[in-house]
Formats: structure tokens, sequence, C-alpha cells
């Protein structure tokens, strides 16, 4: 080419990344090696969403090329935009090095003519002469402070840690006119990115949605238009039309859903599995009416030919963990009401259970008295004079949770959710078991930042439904020696935090009048 079209080939590889890219940039294919980027379009999509958009969230399959798309997007800012920064976060040291090699070596093979000077060039930068630098950088708790930049790209965002303070901390940077990209394949519910996705969703905030699908990839699903792209991989003994059976056998179901399908329900480290999350999310049941100020739901009111259950998990009711409980019907297994509420005191919650024990047919009533557990009891047997309170083979009120019999207890409301034995209503108890999680070190537990009382409360309604469905209906017995057994006074309370703490919940379990706030 001569001066002139060199400098009209210029000026369209600035004005359109897609020309650009598809037109100058290669790539390391992992079969075909060192190749011009030609561009799918679904990956045509994504570049022109991005160009259109300020704030992007991609919800990805694997080996979709859009690590790579960013990265050659990344390229093209610095080289035809001055005094840009983009930053590219990735989740670890390796990844963030790797994604900067990627777009060294699209700068390598570019054409002298559209290929500025290198100013600086290290481990996690590169800077040109345009005055424009790529910064590719690991995550860490500090990031989002040394992050300034006029594109930010997160790279796997639902597997970096501490994005949420990240995120914190770089969004006043760029909220003046900076963009973001954030791409990742799902990793469960509960985190950082499926809220951010969810909210693009559903307009509460301002992503931009962009969703790809593995049958987009002409390469995993065969599409017109292609032939001899099908012609080279039949040559390299690739077989598209095989692609999908041979990809499901060679993993697990779970991996598959998580990998390919994009599927958020039961990938992670959730509990439960996918299947079993996803029959949930279609029971749920938002036609119920509301009682105490919207902290009880009811489903179905009491029949005068059934029995009731109720399981209860009991907090201190100060902003701190929720009291909650599940009513069932102990004869078909359906949750007809559940209370959640972090406002209750342990005075007001028991005369609500008193009440609604009473309502529902003299219910049977299983407390975890561990700590705080055991005041409710004393409220409610002593004061309220509810007697028919679960006693244990030690004649003792209510069940003590270990963490032994708790690993059994959740192990036996999996299995009640496995078999139907039991119907959940609740949108908010299937919330939670969407963020419980087995973690890293395999314990059972509400995945950070999220909570697990309505869980535990259902596993001890899951316990009670059992022994009842096993033994028949359950005579409380009262021997003179239990009606003689005190129970343990608001001093023996148990708590976790210093003295100041404990002699304030003292003083706030002692109170008979306090109300909610």
């Amino acid at each position: 080419m001569d001066q002139n079209q060199l400098i009209d080939e210029f000026k369209r590889c600035k004005e359109d990344a897609v020309y650009f890219i598809s037109n100058y940039v290669k790539v390391t294919h992992p079969v075909r090696g060192l190749v011009p980027f030609k561009l799918y379009p679904f990956q045509v999509d994504i570049l022109e969403q991005i160009k259109n958009n300020r704030f992007n969230i991609l919800r990805k399959f694997r080996q979709a090329g859009c690590t790579t798309i960013s990265a050659a997007y990344s390229l093209w800012m610095i080289i035809f935009q001055k005094h840009k920064q983009v930053v590219i976060l990735s989740k670890g040291d390796a990844e963030s090095t790797e994604v900067l090699d990627r777009i060294k070596i699209m700068y390598n093979e570019l054409p002298e003519f559209i290929r500025p000077k290198i100013v600086e060039d290290n481990k996690h930068t590169l800077k040109l002469s345009t005055g424009s630098t790529i910064k590719s950088r690991p995550s860490g708790k500090q990031s989002g402070r040394s992050l300034a930049g006029s594109l930010l790209i997160i790279d796997e965002g639902a597997f970096i840690e501490n994005i949420e303070t990240i995120w914190a901390a770089v969004y006043p940077i760029i909220s003046t006119g900076g963009r973001a990209f954030v791409l990742s394949t799902v990793n469960g519910v509960g985190n950082w990115f499926y809220d951010v996705y969810h909210g693009a969703v559903n307009g509460t905030n301002s992503f931009n949605r962009i969703d790809i699908h593995w049958p987009d990839h002409p390469e995993y699903k065969r599409q017109e238009g292609f032939e001899d792209l099908y012609a080279e991989m039949e040559e390299k003994g690739l077989d598209v039309d095989a692609w999908e059976s041979t990809t499901k056998a060679n993993m697990p179901l779970k991996q598959w859903l998580q990998e390919y399908e994009c599927e958020f329900l039961g990938t992670g480290d959730t509990y439960l599995e996918g299947y079993l999350l996803r029959r949930l999310v279609e029971d749920v049941d938002e036609d119920y009416w509301i009682k105490y100020n919207n902290k009880m739901r009811v489903w179905k009111e009491p029949s005068p030919e059934y029995e009731y259950i109720i399981g209860v998990d009991v907090s201190l009711g100060r902003e701190r963990d929720y009291s909650a409980f599940h009513i069932f019907n102990s004869y078909t297994g359906e949750q007809v009401a559940e209370f959640y509420s972090n406002k209750t005191p342990i005075n007001e919650l028991a005369q609500i259970l008193t009440n609604e024990a009473n309502l529902y047919n003299n219910a049977s009533v299983i407390i975890e008295r561990n700590t705080i557990g055991n005041n409710l009891i004393d409220w409610m047997f002593n004061i309220h004079e509810y007697d028919n309170l679960w006693i244990d083979d030690k004649n003792d009120f209510g069940i003590q949770v270990t963490n032994k019999n708790r690993e059994e207890l959740l192990a036996r409301m999996e299995e009640y959710v496995r078999n139907n034995f039991i119907k959940i209503n609740s949108k908010r108890t299937i919330d939670e078991l969407l963020t419980f999680i087995v973690d890293d070190n395999g314990k059972i537990t509400a995945d950070q930042g999220k909570h697990d009382d309505l869980i535990m409360s259902l596993s001890s309604s899951v316990f009670l439904l059992h022994i009842l469905g096993e033994g028949g209906p359950l005579e409380m017995l009262h021997t003179e020696e239990t009606e003689r057994k005190p129970l343990e006074p608001a001093r023996a309370v148990v708590h976790d935090g210093n003295n100041n703490e404990l002699e304030e919940d003292l003083k706030w379990l002692m109170s008979t009048n306090k109300t909610e706030s």
C-alpha cells in the first residue's frame, strides 16, 4: 500500500475495533497455532455492545474467546486513543500475566504502520508512545485502591475474592466517565457477579447484560457459512457434530451446567445439588398473606383434621442474626407458614410462638436450645404455660445442636427435600438454600455475608417431622421430674462477645417491656 492507502487504513482501524481485530490481530489457537483472529458473529456482537454501553456484564461459557476479545479491544484502545489507561483485573497473578502476554503477542504481530513504539514493558504493564497504558493486575484486598483507568476489565469476576471491596474502591474513579466490562463463567449464586448480573436483568443498576450460549460458537455447533472451518477441523480429526456429546460425557453434570450452560443455580459449592435447587425455585409460592408487620408469611390456615409442627431457631432479636420458625403440616409435609425477623425480642417471640402454636391445633414445637434458646423455652413453658414442647430422651426441653448432629440434621433435611417429603413454599427459605455451601475446609455453612437461620429452623422442623412420621402422633411425657426441673435462668446465657456485650444482652433478655424497634 502507498502512503495515502496506509493513512486511510489507519483511520479505518481507528474508527472500527471490529475491523482492526478481524484484519490485523493474530491469536494463538490451541489446535491451529498462531492464526488471524477471525471474529465469529457472537464475538462481534460482544464488541458492539462494549462500544455502545459504558457498563457491561457478560455471562459466558468456557473457551468462548471472551478474555481474548477483551485483550484485543484493550490493545485497540491504547493504540488509537491517547493517554488512556486500561486496567485488567484477574483472579490471580498467573492469570494477569497470561492476559498481558496475549496482548504482547498481538502487538508484536501487527504491521509497523499501526504499531506505536513501546515506552514501558514489564510483567504487568504495557505502555505505548501514544501515552496509553494497559495494566494487568491480580486481585487482592487492596487492589481497588490503586486502580484508576479509562476502562476497567474484570476477568472471571465470579471467582475474584473481595470483589465487592475492589468494586467499591474503584467505582468512584470510573463514575465520572470511565467504562467497565465484567466477564465471567458462573459460580453459583449469592456472590457479587450474580448480584450485578441480576441487577442488570431487573434494571436496578446501570449494567448492560450480555449473554452468550455455547451453540453460538461455530466450533461447538454446526452453522451455515463455516464450511472451510469444518473441513479444517475434519483434517485434524475434530468432529463438530460430536462436540456436545463428547464434552458432556467427559465431565460431571454440575461442571457442564456451570462451564457451558451458564447455570447459576446449583453451581459453585452449594450444599444441595443443582437439580434440587432448580426444582425448589420452580415450586415457590408467592400467594401468601402476612402477619406481624410482614415478619410472618402464611400460605394456609390451620385445618382441624391435621396436626402441625413448628421448628424454631432463635436469636437475640437485636438486628444480628434472625429468629426464624416454620410451621409444617405433619401429615402432608407442606410448609404452611414462616416467621423471620431480626428485630423481635425473646419475650415477643415467645408470645407470637404461643399464639401460632395454639392456633395450629396445639402444634408440637421444637426449639434449638443452644444459648438463648433456653430463655425462649422458659418464656413459653413457665410464663405462657405452653406445654407441647419437644423433650429429648434426657427429659430436656428443645434440641441441643452440636457440630456432630448439625450435619446429621442437615443430611436429613437434604433427604426430605430430595425425596419430595416436604413442600417448601417460601422464597426466603429457598434464597438461603441457594447460598448455603460447603466451604474450602469442608464446613457446611452460609456463604460469606449470608444467613442460615431459616435453614437451621427448617432442619429442626424436618427432624420433628421424621420423629412423628416414624412413631405416629407425638405424646408429650411430663414426669414429676420434668415438671420440677427448672430451666436455665437468663444469667446462664452464653455469648461469644466480650463482657460488656454479655451484660447488655442479659439486660435485654431480662426485660419484659421491650417493644419492636
